[in-house]
C-alpha cells in the first residue's frame, strides 16, 4: 500500500510541473556562411541538454517546436566548418541566425601538400621547414641557393645576400612574420638579420605580385612565413643540435609551443650559434669566425572572426672578416690577386680579431584583425625595428676599440589591409602603409660617417584584385602608388661639393654653412612612384599549368646611393654616393609552364627585365688617402636589360629512387654603354638523386651536385696604377672571374621513435665531398682567399 502511494505521488509531481512548464516556445533560424552568406544546407543543429537534434534545409533554416522555457546548449556542425557552441536562454518564441565558416585553413594549421601558390598568379618556389632544418647552422641566402634563379653575393662564408635573378640589397623585398625588414640593406656587405629557425616556410616570389608589401621589388620577394597552430590544447616543441668538422661548431635551437582550444597560442624560441675559423682545402681562413644569438617570442588569439599576433624578435650578429682583406693600399691588392694563398694564415681560433662586423636587430610586431559577416577582413598592424651596424677595422690609441662605421637605424611601421573576399569569384586586397625612418650616424667614431643623418618619411596606397575567370583560368592586377621624402644632414669637402660634382650650381638650395674647408648641407628629395602588375594562370590537363606576370615596378634610390661617402676596408675601396642619382623604373615579364605531378614534374620560367636608370656601382679610378692610394667605386646610372630562364625537373625513377635538378641561365647588359652588367651571376645546373625507404626509420640518402660554370661576360673595370715601391705602373685585374668549379655533397637521414610522444632524428651530411679549391666571382673577399673546404655536420632534433 505504501509503495502504491509513493508512486501515485511521483506521478502526481511530474504532471503537475509538465502542467506548470510552458513547453509551448518555438527555437528557429537559418545557419549561414560568415564568408559569403550563403545558406548552408545539412548543417546539424544539435539541442545537447534534450539529445534532440534536425538537419538545415536547401535554405539553410531549422526548427525546434514545443521546447520548455529554459537554458539551452546548442552545437551546430557542417562538413568542413568548424563546430560551434552556443547557449540560449528560451523564454519565448526565438529567430536566431547562426553563422560558420568553412575558410578552416584561416585558423587551423595548414599542410601543405601541393605546390600550392600564395599569390594566385606569382612564380613561386617554396621552402618548407624539413629543408629549412638543413641550414639551420647557416644563413638565410644559404639556404635559398638551393632555388634555381636564386645565388647569393657573399663577403667571405658568413656574410650571404641573397639575390634574385642577379637582383639584390634595395631591389629584393624581404618580409619576415608580415614585417618588411629594414636593416642597412643598401650595403654589398649587409646581409638580412634573420634566424631561418625561427620560420616554418621561406617562399621567394620572382613574379610581379609583391604590391601589397613594396613598389620596388625589382628582383622579386623573399617571404619569410610562421606556423600556423591549430587551435587545440596542446603543448610541443624541438631541439636541434647540429655539430660541423670545419670551423668545429653549430647551432642549437630550441623552441616550444602551447596552444588552448580556446584560441590562443604562445611560442618561444632560442638559438645560439657559434663557429671558429673556417679552412679552406689547403689553409685556415683566419679571423673567419661568427658568434650568433637569437630569440624570438609570439603570442596571439586566433579565431575566424577576430584575433591578433604579436611577435618579437632579437638577433646579435657578430662577424670576422678574413684578416687578408685588410689591406692598406692598391699595391697590396695587387700581391692579393696575384697570390695563391692569403697573406696571412694563422692556426686555429675561435677568437674575432678585426676587422670585424657587430649587428643588433629588434623586430616588434603587433597585428590585429577583424572579419565582417558577408563583406571581408579587416587587419592593421603597427611594427617596429632597430639596427644597430658597427664596423670595426685595426687602428691604434684611443681608437682602437672604437668602430669606423657606427649606424643606428630606427624603422617603425602602420599599416592596415582590407581584404574583401565575399564573392567566390572575385578578391580584393587594398591597403595603406605609414612608415617613418631615422638613421642616426653615431659621433665618435673618428672617421667620416659613410651614411650621414637622415629621416625618411612614406606614404603608400594599393589595390590588388583577383578574379577567377572560371575552373581553369586566374586573372590578377594591382597598382600601388608611394610618396618617399628624405631629409639628411651631411658635410663634404668644399672643393667636391664646388669643383667635382657641381654640386653649388646644381643644389644651392641644400647648402647650410661653410666652415675652412667643410660645407654642412641639407639635401632634401621628393619622390612620387607609380607600380602595376598584372597576372594570368590557366590549368590544363595532365596537372599543367602556365603562369603569365608583367610589372611596372619603379624603385627609389637608397641612401647607400645618394650619400655613400668612405672608404670600406675589407673591400679595399672607397664607395661614392651621387645626389644626382634618380629613380629607377622596371619593366618585369614572367612566364611558367609547369607540370606539377609525382613520377614527372617540371617548370620552365623564362623572364626579361627592362630596367631604365639602372643604378650600379663601379670603379672609376683611384685617389690617395693617408691610409694610401685605393680604387674609387661610384655609383651611376645606365639602361639595363637582364634575360634568362630556370628550369626545374623531378622524377620518381621508382618508390624509393627520385631525380631533382636544376638549370639557372642568365644575361645582364648595360645597355647604355653596350658592355656586360657587372656582378651577374654565371650560368649553373645543379642535380640531386634521393633514396627513401619510410618502413626503415624513415631513411633518406641523397647525393648532390652544383655546378657553377665561369662567368664569361663581364666588364672590363681593371686599371694601371703606379707603384711606389717598385717606381712603376702596375696593372691591376679586378674584373676577371675565377674558373668552373664543380662541389658534391651528402646528405643522410632517420627517424626513430624513442619516445611514447615525439621522434628523434638523426642527419649526417658532407658538404664539398671532394675538398674542391675554388672561388666565386660574386664573393666579395675572391681576391684573398679561396671558399671553405670539405664539412662533415651531424645533426640531432628532438621532436617533442
Amino acid at each position: 500500500m505504501k509503495k502504491l502511494y509513493s508512486i501515485c505521488v511521483l506521478v502526481f509531481c511530474i504532471v503537475t510541473n509538465a502542467i506548470a512548464q510552458d513547453c509551448t516556445y518555438t527555437f528557429k533560424g537559418q545557419v549561414i556562411d560568415f564568408h559569403d552568406n550563403t545558406p548552408l544546407f545539412g548543417a546539424t543543429v544539435h539541442i545537447l541538454n534534450l539529445d534532440t537534434y534536425i538537419a538545415t534545409n536547401e535554405k539553410g533554416e531549422f526548427e525546434f517546436k514545443n521546447l520548455c522555457a529554459g537554458k539551452l546548449t546548442i552545437e551546430v556542425q557542417h562538413i568542413s566548418c568548424e563546430t560551434k557552441h552556443l547557449t540560449i536562454t528560451l523564454k519565448q518564441n526565438l529567430y536566431k541566425e547562426i553563422l560558420l565558416e568553412h575558410h578552416l585553413e584561416e585558423l587551423n594549421e595548414v599542410i601543405v601538400k601541393t605546390n600550392s601558390k600564395t599569390e594566385i598568379t606569382s612564380i613561386e618556389q617554396s621552402l618548407k621547414k624539413n629543408i629549412i632544418d638543413n641550414f639551420s647552422d647557416k644563413s638565410l641566402g644559404d639556404a635559398l641557393n638551393t632555388m634555381s634563379g636564386v645565388s647569393s653575393l657573399n663577403t667571405g662564408n658568413s656574410i650571404v645576400k641573397p639575390m634574385i635573378h642577379g637582383l639584390h640589397s634595395s631591389r629584393l623585398l624581404l618580409v619576415n612574420n608580415n614585417v618588411r625588414m629594414f636593416d642597412q640593406e643598401w650595403g654589398d656587405e649587409h646581409a638580412p638579420n634573420i634566424d631561418i629557425n625561427a620560420s616554418e616556410r621561406i617562399d621567394v616570389i620572382k613574379g610581379a605580385n609583391t604590391l601589397k608589401y613594396g613598389s620596388d621589388a625589382i628582383g622579386g620577394m623573399i617571404l619569410i612565413k610562421p606556423k600556423k597552430y591549430a587551435i587545440k590544447d596542446s603543448i610541443f616543441g624541438s631541439s636541434l643540435l647540429s655539430l660541423n668538422s670545419n670551423g668545429l661548431g653549430g647551432n642549437l635551437n630550441s623552441e616550444i609551443v602551447k596552444t588552448y582550444k580556446s584560441g590562443f597560442y604562445g611560442k618561444l624560441q632560442l638559438n645560439y650559434k657559434q663557429f671558429g675559423d673556417f679552412k679552406a682545402p689547403n689553409y685556415y681562413l683566419t679571423n673567419s669566425g661568427l658568434k650568433s644569438t637569437n630569440a624570438s617570442f609570439r603570442f596571439g588569439y586566433n579565431s575566424f572572426e577576430k584575433g591578433f599576433d604579436a611577435y618579437y624578435s632579437f638577433v646579435d650578429n657578430e662577424f670576422a672578416i678574413l684578416q687578408s682583406s685588410h689591406i692598406g693600399n692598391v699595391n697590396d691588392l695587387v700581391n692579393a690577386i696575384n697570390s695563391q694563398e692569403p697573406r696571412v694564415i694563422e692556426d686555429f681560433s675561435y677568437k674575432i680579431n678585426f676587422p670585424r662586423q657587430s649587428i643588433v636587430h629588434h623586430l616588434g610586431k603587433i597585428e590585429a584583425y577583424k572579419r565582417f559577416k558577408g563583406f571581408g577582413k579587416l587587419t592593421v598592424q603597427y611594427d617596429f625595428q632597430i639596427n644597430r651596424r658597427k664596423e670595426f677595422d685595426l687602428r691604434r690609441g684611443d681608437l682602437k676599440n672604437t668602430p669606423v662605421i657606427d649606424l643606428r637605424l630606427f624603422t617603425n611601421s602602420l599599416q592596415s589591409d582590407l581584404q574583401i573576399d565575399y564573392s567566390e569569384n572575385l578578391k580584393i586586397n587594398t591597403g595603406v602603409l605609414l612608415r617613418y625612418q631615422q638613421n642616426d650616424a653615431v659621433a665618435g667614431t673618428g672617421a667620416r660617417a659613410l651614411i650621414p643623418d637622415f629621416d625618411k618619411y612614406e606614404t603608400g596606397v594599393y589595390a590588388v584584385g583577383n578574379y577567377t575567370i572560371n575552373d581553369t583560368s586566374e586573372l590578377s592586377a594591382g597598382i600601388r602608388y608611394d610618396f618617399s621624402h628624405i631629409d639628411a644632414r651631411k658635410t663634404y669637402n668644399l672643393t667636391d661639393w664646388n669643383d667635382t660634382y657641381n654640386y653649388d650650381e646644381l643644389f644651392p638650395q641644400f647648402e647650410v654653412s661653410v666652415e675652412n674647408t667643410r660645407i654642412q648641407t641639407n639635401p632634401k628629395f621628393t619622390f612620387h612612384n607609380i607600380s602595376a602588375s598584372l597576372g594570368y594562370i590557366k590549368q590544363f590537363e595532365n596537372n599543367m599549368s602556365f603562369v603569365f606576370n608583367y610589372g611596372l615596378a619603379n624603385r627609389v634610390p637608397n641612401p647607400s646611393e645618394l650619400f655613400s661617402d668612405g672608404l670600406h676596408h675589407s673591400a679595399a675601396r672607397i664607395e661614392t654616393g651621387l645626389l644626382t642619382i634618380g629613380q629607377e623604373t622596371a619593366h618585369k615579364f614572367s612566364f611558367s609552364l609547369e607540370k606539377n605531378n609525382d613520377s614527372f614534374g617540371f617548370a620552365i620560367s623564362p623572364y626579361y627585365k627592362q630596367i631604365n636608370n639602372f643604378i650600379q656601382l663601379i670603379p672609376v679610378g683611384i685617389t690617395t688617402t693617408i691610409r694610401g692610394a685605393f680604387p674609387v667605386w661610384e655609383y651611376n646610372q645606365v639602361n639595363a636589360r637582364i634575360l634568362g630562364v630556370d628550369i626545374d625537373v623531378n622524377k620518381k625513377i621508382n618508390n624509393q629512387l627520385d631525380y631533382f635538378g636544376t638549370l639557372s641561365l642568365l644575361r645582364g647588359d648595360n645597355l647604355t654603354d653596350d658592355i656586360p652588367l657587372i656582378h651577374m651571376p654565371a650560368a649553373n645546373f645543379s642535380n640531386r638523386i634521393s633514396y627513401t625507404n619510410d618502413e626503415f626509420h624513415k631513411l633518406t640518402i641523397s647525393v648532390t651536385h652544383k655546378t657553377i660554370l665561369e662567368q664569361k661576360r663581364f666588364p672590363d673595370y681593371n686599371f694601371t696604377t703606379f707603384n711606389a715601391t717598385q717606381q712603376q705602373d702596375v696593372y691591376v685585374d679586378i674584373s676577371s672571374t675565377p674558373p668552373t668549379y664543380s662541389l658534391f655533397g651528402l646528405n643522410t637521414s632517420a627517424t626513430f621513435n624513442a619516445f611514447k610522444k615525439g621522434d628523434l632524428q638523426f642527419e649526417f651530411n658532407i658538404e664539398n665531398l671532394f675538398d674542391v679549391s675554388y672561388r666565386e666571382h660574386l664573393n666579395r673577399l675572391r681576391y684573398f682567399a679561396d671558399e671553405v673546404g670539405r664539412n662533415f655536420n651531424i645533426k640531432i632534433k628532438i621532436n617533442y
